[in-house]
């Protein structure tokens, strides 16, 4: 099965997000073929999760996972030591106090 590029995905997602009026931004634009994505919900009162997709090796599954959760400036921390290890590394801000990011919807794994 063919691979997606990190900038359709992205793409596909924040067009996504607006059918539902669920705002988000690139925070930092990764490499457009190969770079990770990571997502970070802020829920507008101090607090952030982050997200990556992960890779399970049994099964071949894609599944977004929980990377860091807490008060905002711990999940940008995080983020910033992960863009120190890859600097191909797409972040995508939602901002949303209901939580949403329809990252475990159908079809964005």
């Amino acid at each position: 099965m063919a691979r997606l590029t990190a900038r359709f995905w992205v793409d596909a997602y924040l067009a996504r997000l607006r059918v539902y009026d669920i705002p988000a931004f690139v925070v930092a634009h990764g490499d457009d073929t190969g770079g990770a994505v990571l997502v970070k919900l802020a829920t507008l009162d101090g607090k952030a999760v982050l997200f990556h997709r992960s890779f399970d090796l049994m099964t071949g599954e894609r599944a977004w996972v929980e990377m860091a959760h807490g008060a905002e400036a711990e999940v940008d921390a995080s983020i910033g030591r992960q863009r120190g290890f890859d600097p191909d590394l797409w972040v995508i801000e939602v901002e949303d106090r209901q939580g949403r990011h329809l990252l475990f919807d159908e079809g964005l794994s």
